[in-house]
């Protein structure tokens, strides 16, 4: 009888409610109101009265709490409800209120007035409170307290959390919930699992995604092949094909069949990774089972073998499953056409057309988009826009279409034809979207078309706002032609816009900036990047670590390869590149190895570049055996060297002697196929000519000239250097005019060589006619240079020319050397200026230049002659002094 009571009584409660949402949507005459009331008895009257008297409370609560911030006078307020505590009035204001921290603290409070946990549901609706308004920052605290209580969320509950997370895509989030309630040993629900999956595989998180579904299988839930097709999904579009068959075997191992959608689904997954052999498997595999293949199952293969460039077995497969097949299926011959169009097969692609529409069924835009877009991929752009038109009488272009063809007259170069296109895109009825005018100034851009892109992007309206990848496109143009302000000031408008840039803007901005040596411009960007939130991706750090490395800074390049980690970034093969190479040019070859450790230890994986670079540096710290060791490896490892690496080994063994070794290693180059620069063939005139190999030197330089390459002003020098070095002088003259008989234009180095070849054989005024040639061409001569002549000069007799010459030098900032110093003090003695001889020698000691005994004995004798006794005897105590530190270094 209780029971019945009870149930009529909620009854009752429930027609009331019902009631009252009536007459909120519809006001009855006044008559029939008063009937339908009065139709009620006198026990159900009680109820209603009940009813309204807790929603005026619950109404009053709710008006309390959000009347003013949390103290003790809005805590008194809430006394004077008695009511306040009761839990179903207490659970009534949770489910009103959308603040949390409000609900958290009567929550709290109305523990704290009743000294009595509260029930499951109370703690149910202030969660589901948490799910509605977004904000989970105490949720741990409510779990906590909701497990030493005893009880969990409920189902609804758990599930509401997760799909709230889910909608406003906090998937980690949501995923963190979870993980917080199987902390607390709670059970979440089958649906909070399931919905949570299929979220994260839209978001291709497959490792949150195996935690997820093992976790299912721990709690014992039922894993259908539903669930195990989405994860296995998942993991093979990743390219991770170990872990989906892993999967798969699991499956079957826990007796799950596979459906035709999960065969469907690893043909066109496997397919798509390049694993063919694998998606034939599962097709006939499927077959074996009792699962016959449908549409998708031959569309999905012939895609894959299409891909595969393996369009035969496509044909057999495809006129399998059209024969004896009355309705044709579209999609099937889309991708066949596809097949074709890629092939560069178009007659047969047409005839496919044709063969489509005998069958009773007209093609679709789809069809012709797929063979506009393989007309344009192949440059048959006469013929795509034959096709445009013809389509028309089939099926009527989309703004796909155009897209297509816009983006492939572009991309050829007719612009012209391409803004005809978008004029007959509007007069059919379709408007240019935004990824039309993305193509448009994409293109522009490309072919440096600034002002037409410019132009493109100002005619926006409204309807058609620019994205992050207008924005991007038109800043990198700009900047890639020396626009770099234009650039500054779109980044400026892009802000002002609330478009947020990406990296890639950010990279274009440093990049560009630093290539106009505007240094402190491209770090005032990346300052400006940290500071609004954007997180750096490798490729900008890596841009900008190589920039700061050009432009000098190597301690501020060290310092943000370090900073790659703050950012939860691993440096890849490129960061190491870009560090090794920086510290190399830095002159911290010696590095590499440490750098190289480091790389194998992190396990990046080598590429040409990465091998490169690191050769460099082991040749250039003198570690060839590594370097050579290296060049071994890439072969191995499917990596062809190229001419940097053999350019980097060949120097590296010319500059230590191992001359033959590097002539061996020159015609492997050539007999590879590789062609070789001047650098190389400079390397080995510079190895042969210093150690006097000068026939070889000259057949290298004739090897050189004979495949068409000039040699540039390096090799001259190089070659010149041989000849002074053997005293072959009148050799090195002719080579100095063949220089500039090939319109090379010698440099100070060339000058400095032959002027010091000419003093060698002691032709003086031959080598002061070069000095002033070199001046004459305004190149300015170096230390070598200036003590070269100086000393030819000197020792010439021309001692008031090379004097005048050595305060010329000093007077530009040179800083001559000992010997420069030693000859002219023998030169001024020998010509009786023997004060002046004195004072060059006191200036010679106060620079802590060398002395020689033999500069010594010729003063003193100009000194004597000159009777200037004092300052002779000071040069005798010298040279006193230096015969005792020879004779005990000698002694030692």
């Amino acid at each position: 009888m209780k029971a019945l009571v009870a149930g009529r009584g909620k009854l009752c409660c429930d027609i009331v409610v019902l009631c009252e949402r009536l007459l909120s949507t519809y006001i009855a005459p006044f008559d029939l109101q008063q009937r339908a009331f009065s139709s009620i008895n006198g026990s159900d009257q009680e109820h209603i009265t009940r009813f309204d008297g807790k929603k005026q409370v619950v109404d009053s609560v709710c008006q309390i709490l959000e009347g003013g911030l949390w103290g003790t006078s809005l805590e008194n307020a809430l006394s004077k409800y008695n009511e306040s505590t009761q839990s179903d009035l207490m659970i009534s204001v949770l489910r009103k209120l959308k603040d949390v921290n409000l609900a958290i603290n009567y929550f709290k409070w109305a523990e704290r007035k009743t000294n009595q946990p509260h029930c499951p549901e109370a703690y149910n609706s202030l969660l589901m409170l948490m799910a509605r308004s977004k904000n989970f920052d105490q949720i741990g605290q409510v779990f906590e307290e909701m497990s030493l209580a005893g009880f969990g969320p409920s189902n609804s509950t758990c599930i509401e959390l997760i799909t709230s997370c889910v909608k406003i895509h906090k998937l980690k989030e949501a995923y963190d919930i979870i993980q917080l309630m199987r902390k607390f040993k709670f059970r979440p629900a089958f649906s909070a699992y399931t919905n949570l999956i299929g979220a994260l595989s839209t978001a291709n998180k497959p490792d949150l995604i195996l935690t997820l579904f093992h976790q299912m299988q721990e709690l014992g839930y039922e894993v259908h092949v539903h669930l195990f097709t989405t994860v296995i999904r998942v993991f093979a579009r990743s390219g991770r094909v170990d872990s989906a068959l892993s999967l798969l075997d699991e499956m079957r191992s826990n007796c799950v069949d596979g459906d035709i959608v999960l065969y469907n689904v690893c043909i066109d997954c496997f397919g798509k990774t390049g694993k063919v052999d694998m998606a034939w498997k599962f097709f006939h595999e499927m077959k074996v089972h009792g699962i016959m293949p449908d549409d998708v199952t031959y569309t999905s293969m012939i895609g894959v073998l299409c891909k595969a460039n393996k369009l035969n077995e496509a044909i057999d497969l495809f006129n399998q499953m059209e024969h004896n097949k009355r309705v044709p299926c579209a999609y099937a011959y889309n991708t066949m056409i596809m097949g074709y169009g890629m092939a560069g097969r178009f007659d047969e692609a047409f005839q496919l057309l044709e063969k489509q529409k005998l069958k009773g069924s007209i093609p679709s835009v789809v069809a012709y988009n797929c063979i506009l877009t393989c007309l344009g991929k192949k440059g048959k752009i006469d013929e795509a826009l034959k096709l445009f038109e013809d389509m028309k009488k089939d099926a009527s272009p989309n703004l796909s279409t155009y897209n297509i063809l816009i983006d492939n007259l572009c991309r050829s170069g007719k612009l012209e034809i391409a803004l005809k296109i978008q004029d007959s895109m509007k007069e059919a009825g379709l408007y240019p979207n935004i990824l039309t005018v993305n193509i448009m100034i994409d293109r522009l851009c490309k072919s440096q078309q600034l002002d037409e892109a410019w132009t493109i992007f100002e005619n926006l309206d409204h309807n058609c706002p620019p994205t992050d990848y207008t924005y991007c496109s038109l800043i990198e143009g700009l900047g890639r032609h020396n626009r770099i302000d234009d650039a500054y000031k779109l980044y400026e408008q892009m802000l002002e816009a609330g478009v947020t840039p990406n990296a890639v803007v950010y990279t274009s901005l440093i990049r560009n900036f630093f290539k106009l040596g505007r240094k402190e411009d491209g770090h005032k960007i990346y300052k400006e990047m940290i500071r609004g939130g954007i997180i750096p991706d490798l490729t900008l750090l890596n841009t900008y670590i190589d920039c700061v490395f050009k432009a000098g800074e190597t301690e501020k390049g060290r310092a943000l390869f370090e900073e790659i980690k703050n950012y939860g970034v691993v440096p890849d093969a490129r960061s190491y590149s870009i560090l090794i190479h920086g510290l190399i040019k830095a002159g911290f070859a010696r590095e590499t190895y440490k750098l190289f450790n480091a790389m194998k230890k992190q396990g990046c994986v080598m590429d040409t570049l990465a091998y490169n670079t690191v050769i460099d540096g082991f040749c250039k710290s003198g570690n060839v055996n590594k370097a050579y060791q290296l060049l071994e490896e890439m072969k191995v490892k499917g990596h062809p060297p190229t001419v940097v690496t053999y350019g980097s080994v060949i120097d590296g063994l010319a500059k230590i002697d191992r001359l033959d070794e590097a002539y061996m290693l020159f015609e492997e180059a050539k007999s590879r196929g590789v062609q070789l620069n001047v650098v190389v063939y400079s390397s080995l005139v510079d190895g042969f000519g210093k150690v006097g190999r000068i026939d070889e030197a000259y057949l290298i330089m004739e090897e050189l000239m004979q495949n068409g390459l000039t040699p540039n002003v390096y090799t001259w020098n190089c070659m010149l250097d041989a000849l002074v070095k053997a005293e072959e002088i009148d050799e090195a003259l002719v080579c100095f005019n063949s220089i500039k008989d090939l319109k090379c234009i010698p440099n100070a180095i060339t000058y400095s060589i032959i002027i010091n070849g000419l003093c060698k054989v002691r032709k003086f005024n031959k080598a002061f006619v070069f000095w002033q040639e070199m001046q004459k061409h305004g190149l300015q001569p170096n230390v070598v240079t200036y003590t070269t002549m100086i000393c030819g000069l000197a020792r010439a007799g021309n001692v008031l020319e090379a004097n005048r010459l050595f305060d010329r030098f000093k007077k530009s900032g040179g800083v001559p050397d000992s010997a420069c110093y030693n000859t002219m003090i023998e030169g001024l003695s020998v010509s009786n200026r023997a004060m002046e001889a004195y004072l060059l020698f006191e200036d010679t000691r106060l620079n802590g230049c060398y002395v020689n005994p033999n500069t010594c004995v010729v003063l003193m004798d100009s000194l004597h002659k000159a009777e200037c006794l004092e300052q002779a005897t000071i040069v005798g105590a010298v040279l006193k002094e230096t015969a005792k530190a020879q004779h005990a270094s000698s002694s030692m």
